[in-house]
């Protein structure tokens, strides 16, 4: 077989793949579980992810955990009280692409966050905490070993809006 049809077999083959991987996502094989432990719990969010692939404003709570200084984010700032800014986040988090508010109360936002190609499915938590006097967030995904900074960048993005809200 010349190169050129040994790379013909190659292109085709990576071509199957990346559709089988598509077709597998699109058909919701890749959206993984929803955690049964989200909320609050002892005041404090699940811990970060064993990977890189969450971002928890409560890393500081877990100082042996393999990830803490990668989940590391800081908790976003109060706009008005607890409630009004848990009230202002679900207004920005509902704008967002691929979100889905699951749970909303007065102190607690749950949202659900599907990637439009892949259907990916990362869980989003907002947490108004009395004692800080901050909203406590936590971004993860389900599925996978690392996330190219998209938790990050979702929690950025949310502060940006948040900061930016009348």
């Amino acid at each position: 077989m010349s190169i050129l049809q040994w790379l013909a077999v190659l292109l085709i083959a990576l071509l199957a793949i990346a559709l089988a991987a598509i077709g597998a996502g699109q058909a919701g094989l890749l959206q993984g579980t929803p955690p049964a432990d989200l909320g609050v719990h002892n005041g404090r969010l699940k811990p970060p992810s064993t990977t890189e692939n969450s971002v928890t404003s409560q890393a500081a709570l877990y100082p042996d955990h393999p990830q803490r200084a990668y989940a590391d984010i800081a908790p976003l700032a109060l706009r008005g009280d607890g409630p009004a800014t848990i009230a202002k986040i679900r207004a920005v988090v509902e704008q967002m692409p691929g979100a889905k508010v699951i749970k909303s109360d007065a102190d607690y936002l749950y949202a659900q966050f599907t990637t439009p190609l892949m259907k990916f499915v990362d869980d989003v938590e907002f947490w108004f905490d009395p004692a800080a006097q901050v909203v406590q967030v936590r971004s993860a995904s389900r599925l996978g070993k690392g996330d190219l900074g998209a938790n990050r960048k979702r929690i950025e993005a949310v502060r940006s809006a948040l900061a930016a809200a009348p």
